[in-house]
């Protein structure tokens, strides 16, 4: 390969950007695709997404505060039997 050879990537670096956050926090940097503001693999192709009906998406309530509040006050009962049967040995 010769050093001489200058590949021309004006249009690929000027093109618009997805505007997606990655996992990490950053913003995504592939290009966007033709006529839309995300990338392919940000919701921008077409039929992207989870299908109708999809059983993976549905909501269980496993996160919701009172959930969450529950599962606190039950270990807090855990605990403090596990104190007692500590202190009766």
């Amino acid at each position: 390969m010769s050093s001489e050879h200058v590949r021309n990537t004006d249009a690929m670096q000027s093109s618009p950007r997805c505007g997606a956050r990655t996992r990490s926090g950053t913003v995504c940097r592939a290009p966007a695709m033709h006529g839309k503001v995300r990338c392919r693999m940000h919701g921008g192709a077409r039929r992207s997404g989870a299908p109708k009906g999809n059983q993976n998406a549905r909501k269980h309530g496993m996160f919701t505060k009172d959930s969450v509040a529950e599962r606190r006050q039950v270990q807090v009962l855990l605990d403090e039997a596990w104190k007692l049967l500590n202190d009766l040995k």
